[in-house]
């Protein structure tokens, strides 16, 4: 088996996805007689400086010999990759190994596989932020077959897709569908009626499809390219059908991806005084103080431990998230998942696990039921008219309009990466947003 790992050749401005770029390839391998056992779609580190959209890498694992794949592989890139785009920069990684350790039947011993040193790249990938010397470096280490376009900075995003299989256990399904390309940079012609209807039918298998508070099809791009639409869900043959449901213009090619989307590869576990910048984690906290609604409709409050305090904020696009956000209290405890940047966690989703349901109030008068008037600095409170008094202020119960459990972004807002609570296998009750 031989592992091709692409990446970087889309553009923000200019269209172009790396995902056609990788059917392409797959194609003309099968066109020269391969045979393509399945294409990866990696979703690397969503906080990287240097990265096109989304973020993708992909990979190809086919039975085409090393040369082959180079040179096929290697042509459809320097066809397609949108290089007059200053930010894309392509590379190619080809590896004649299994991507995983296959036993092999006849010879009756396992097949050479992508290295640890190639997973744990991969890992690194998805999760921190690495260099195109480290990945020049290992692929010179383990023999591997590489080519660069310009500065070959998508190297990296290759060599991690190639290690990806090895690298993670949950993946998911997208099924993509491609525009003619004379249709390139046109508006889609999608029959929005039957995007929602199959949506529907198939959730929660298929999910982020679309987002049913905003009426918006999230499965259709809004970005110039080859891309039609594209159906994301945890069975491959599920996200077919409703592909096959939905009415639109004349669709040119479509592909199964495997891919990391939908799994929180891309969050670690850490501490808030540990948190680093281009990073995304899972931290535990308190609230600090309420919710602050500033200028652009951002939500921010400040989330403490014993040791450190650290920003979280819910940005406008998130849209009814906010109002998660703004129904904290201080003392509220939570769990949280986003990216670090400039000092605050940009929140992908929280969960609550500790409601503070109390608030101190002035006491009243037991015997005129009147708010007390305080009695002076450190002297409590008392009632004018009745004398009673009161050292402190009282507790009384808060109703909240949270629950216990997970809450998330709405699917327009979700990042490709993030894992919808409809997904399951999460440490608490979930309320999903659909």
């Amino acid at each position: 088996m031989t592992v091709i790992g692409l990446d970087d050749t889309d553009s923000r401005e200019r269209g172009m996805c790396t995902t056609y770029v990788a059917d392409t390839v797959a194609r003309r391998l099968e066109a020269a007689g391969a045979s393509v056992e399945r294409t990866l779609l990696v979703r690397c580190n969503p906080a990287v400086e240097h990265k096109t959209r989304g973020n993708a890498a992909l990979a190809i694992h086919a039975d085409a010999d090393v040369e082959t794949a180079l040179d096929v592989a290697g042509d459809v890139v320097g066809e397609a990759a949108e290089t007059d785009d200053d930010r894309t920069n392509p590379g190619l990684v080809v590896a004649d190994d299994a991507p995983e350790a296959v036993p092999d039947s006849i010879a009756g011993f396992a097949r050479e596989a992508v290295p640890d040193s190639i997973a744990g790249f991969a890992r690194e990938a998805v999760r921190d932020h690495l260099t195109r010397d480290a990945a020049a470096t290992l692929v010179s280490e383990v023999g591997y077959r590489s080519r660069g376009w310009k500065n070959g900075r998508g190297v990296i995003g290759a060599l991690a897709a190639v290690g990806a299989w090895r690298a993670f256990d949950d993946w998911t399904a997208e099924y993509i569908t491609y525009r003619e390309p004379d249709r390139w940079g046109t508006e889609r012609d999608v029959d929005y009626d039957s995007v929602f209807e199959a949506a529907d039918e198939h959730y929660p298998t298929v999910w982020d499809t679309v987002d049913r508070t905003s009426g918006e099809a999230v499965c259709v791009p809004r970005t110039p390219g080859p891309v039609l639409y594209g159906i994301r869900g945890d069975d491959p043959s599920v996200c077919r059908q409703v592909a096959d449901a939905i009415g639109s213009e004349p669709v040119a090619d479509a592909r199964t991806f495997v891919t990391n989307q939908g799994t929180d590869a891309h969050l670690r576990h850490g501490t808030l005084q540990g948190a680093r910048g281009g990073r995304s984690y899972r931290l535990d906290g308190t609230v600090a103080a309420p919710p602050e609604t500033r200028r652009g409709g951002h939500v921010f409050f400040p989330l403490v431990d014993d040791d450190a305090e650290l920003q979280c904020a819910a940005f406008e696009p998130t849209k009814r998230f906010r109002d998660r956000v703004r129904a904290l209290r201080p003392g509220d405890r939570l769990t949280v998942c986003g990216e670090v940047g400039d000092g605050t966690l940009k929140l992908e989703k929280f969960a609550v696990r500790e409601l503070n349901r109390t608030e101190l109030v002035t006491p009243t008068c037991p015997d005129c039921n009147r708010r007390m008037e305080s009695a002076g600095r450190g002297q409590g409170y008392r009632c004018r008219d009745c004398e009673t008094t009161a050292d402190g202020k009282v507790e009384r119960r808060v109703d909240r309009d949270l629950e216990l459990g997970w809450y998330e972004v709405p699917p327009r807002a979700r990042r490709h990466i993030a894992k919808p609570l409809v997904r399951g296998g999460f440490d608490d009750t979930t309320h999903p947003e659909k």
